[in-house]
């Protein structure tokens, strides 16, 4: 896990630790030819319910579903599918909270934070399979656990042909936003 502290806010992520770093594009933007890419609405919906279940089965308040944080999971699961990569760092290289802030915005608010989880796995991957992963590994089980996180969002993305890192092979992304703002 990595704190990052620009003006105003609090960032902190999760990296899946079994997946293999790819350092993102340093300048411009790949070239990369599009894919066909196909949300997966069943899994974000069924991954929201077992976080949930998991959090109330532990007294913690459920996340509330968040359209901002959905919207920017699912624009960086788009772009790991259809750039090639596993990382929090948009393909510019920009910090995660950057594009977070695109959506989520900090504006107006006293208080701010996000928090991020990532999966890939093959399409066929559940939520349940998803949550365990992460209850696994420390940092993400934190963001899971967290009394501090109140909003989430979840994008998942399937691809046929995963380019990069995902050697050409059907593939399934997800990432979790989570976020807190305060007026």
């Amino acid at each position: 896990m990595r704190t990052l502290r620009p003006p105003l806010c609090v960032a902190t992520a999760a990296a899946l630790t079994v997946a293999t770093f790819v350092p993102a594009a340093s300048a411009g933007t790949p070239d990369v030819q599009p894919q066909a890419q196909v949300g997966v609405s069943s899994l974000e919906g069924d991954l929201l319910a077992a976080l949930n279940s998991f959090r109330g089965a532990r007294g913690l308040r459920p996340f509330r579903s968040s359209a901002r944080l959905h919207a920017a999971a699912m624009r960086h699961s788009g772009e790991m599918a259809r750039y090639g990569y596993f990382d929090h760092a948009s393909p510019s290289g920009a910090a995660f909270w950057r594009r977070i802030a695109l959506y989520y915005p900090m504006r107006a608010f006293r208080r701010w934070s996000v928090g991020e989880n990532l999966e890939y796995g093959q399409p066929a991957v559940g939520a349940l399979e998803v949550l365990q992963d992460w209850l696994a590994s420390p940092a993400h089980r934190a963001n899971v656990v967290s009394t501090h996180w109140r909003d989430a969002g979840i994008g998942a993305v399937s691809v046929t042909n995963g380019s990069g890192v995902f050697g050409g092979l059907p593939t399934t992304i997800v990432t979790l936003d989570v976020g807190f703002r305060l007026r």
